[in-house]
């Protein structure tokens, strides 16, 4: 892809279908507007992010602002924690040196967020679904790590009372 898909958006009232068309751009620039030999595309995001303490901070607004007019559009609450964790895992690994830029570089966290939100338009039902499946797995997962780092605390604890 070397544009933004504007022309994929369904028929939308035209104050949407603007705020997406600006999403979509701001999604490009930062995620896929450089053309790299294979045909492999990447943004100013990861340029960005490399720049010391606030390159970071600034790819965090500019997300953000895509987080924003999602929420504009009328994303649901669960599709919205699913962008918001598409930002927080590009954020929270863009915090690791050289690996973390790498990581800014192939996740696209920006084109992720606003082809969901375009799934959205498209569909909102089947798309709030799949938001909240992916959530209520998440965090039943995290129940489950939290049971099992009690028992095995639990484990370890009577093990070392057994050595006294």
């Amino acid at each position: 892809m070397t544009e933004p898909r504007t022309s994929d958006l369904p028929q939308v009232d035209p104050g949407r279908a603007r705020s997406a068309q600006r999403i979509e751009r701001l999604a490009w620039v930062l995620d896929e507007s450089i053309r790299l030999p294979g045909g492999y595309r990447i943004g100013l995001d990861g340029f960005v992010g490399m720049i010391p303490g606030a390159g970071d901070a600034l790819g965090m607004i500019a997300s953000a602002y895509i987080l924003l007019q999602g929420r504009a559009l009328g994303a649901t609450p669960p599709v919205m924690f699913r962008m918001f964790g598409n930002v927080l895992l590009e954020l929270v690994v863009g915090l690791v040196p050289l690996l973390g830029d790498l990581f800014d570089f192939a996740f696209k966290a920006n084109r992720r967020n606003v082809a969901l939100l375009e799934d959205y338009i498209e569909d909102e039902g089947e798309t709030h679904r799949a938001s909240l499946f992916l959530l209520v797995t998440i965090f039943v997962l995290w129940v489950f790590t939290c049971i099992l780092t009690m028992y095995l605390s639990y484990v370890v604890l009577r093990w070392l009372i057994s050595l006294i």
